[in-house]
């Protein structure tokens, strides 16, 4: 079979170890950063950021509402920490002018796990990947609610830290950081079962 063409929206974060973790999980891998790249991709990833940068640069550059019109028509995207709360419907907390994509039935806090000098990793149970992951957790969202449609993927320290709609799924945490690919091998099994 054919390998996925997932792309990755290169706007700010953490690109490049998304496209190193896409291509170990056996995906063909590209950077998106303008409206015209998001043709022909079987998927994409939002990386982990900073979600109020990368909301102001996705308009700036054009490819927000493309990106929503993509996600409302069933393109499968993954999410990662910043990409996490790009894909919530509600933020709790937004800053001022914060746009998403939207594409979860989620409610998130931003930065809800403390500040840069409080992350931490720890052993998450992913629903579908047996074993733990490991988790990364850099100024981590989490989910505070969810729609009846979503289904909970991982939880840690009794707060929704990973979640799955349709053909969109998101943790809070950087599994791209860990050089453990089973997480984005999940999201490649998502991409192929939809094409």
């Amino acid at each position: 079979m054919t390998a996925p063409l997932i792309g990755v929206l290169a706007l700010q974060g953490d690109v490049r170890e998304h496209l190193i973790a896409l291509a170990a999980a056996d995906a063909t891998a590209r950077p998106v950063r303008r409206p015209e790249e998001l043709a022909g991709l079987d998927g994409l990833v939002i990386p982990g950021g900073e979600s109020t940068t990368m909301s102001k640069l996705a308009t700036l550059f054009g490819v927000m509402e493309p990106l929503r019109e993509r996600v409302r028509a069933g393109l499968p995207v993954y999410g990662t920490c910043a990409g996490l709360i790009m894909l919530a419907d509600k933020i709790l907390d937004p800053r001022s002018g914060q746009e998403t994509v939207g594409g979860i039935d989620m409610i998130v806090r931003r930065n809800a796990f403390g500040r840069q000098n409080e992350s931490f990793e720890a052993a998450v149970d992913v629903a579908g990947i047996e074993g733990p992951v490991d988790g990364v957790f850099i100024r981590a969202p989490w989910v505070e609610s969810v729609g009846a449609d979503v289904e909970i993927v991982a939880e840690y320290g009794g707060h929704i830290v990973a979640v799955r709609q349709g053909n969109a799924l998101a943790t809070s945490f950087h599994p791209e950081l860990t050089g453990d690919h089973r997480v984005h091998g999940l999201f490649v099994a998502m991409v192929r079962a939809a094409g």
